[in-house]
């Protein structure tokens, strides 16, 4: 299993945080789901604080940011969805063009698994 750690902002208005959390607590729509787990992603999991996000992705091995990337772009469903939170996202001051979600480096841990 691997991990991956992402961070993203939200548009710092307390309704649409409100409404975006709703869309997630609601845990999105099963196309979208289904894209997430055929890519290899096992769990996934968002906090917020603020208007910040923070995800934690479990995946198989194999897992490709390419590769999801690949199938999110012929999938019209994740499209749509995408198009839909992009009204409460905004990205990092350090995001890359057309980036959402970054990639965090660990800085520590307790204890290092063996």
């Amino acid at each position: 299993m691997k991990r991956y750690t992402l961070a993203l902002d939200l548009v710092d208005d307390p309704a649409l945080i409100e409404e975006y959390e709703i869309w997630h607590k609601e845990n999105g729509w099963p196309e979208v789901r289904k894209s997430i787990s055929e890519a290899g992603i096992e769990n996934m999991e968002i906090y917020r604080t603020g208007n910040r996000l923070f995800m934690i992705m479990e995946t198989e091995e194999s897992f490709s940011f390419e590769r999801k990337s690949d199938m999110d772009a012929i999938n019209p469903k994740v499209q749509e969805w995408e198009r839909l939170m992009w009204k409460f996202q905004q990205p990092l001051p350090w995001a890359g063009e057309g980036q959402k979600w970054v990639l965090m480096n660990r800085i520590f841990q307790l204890n290092e698994m063996k």
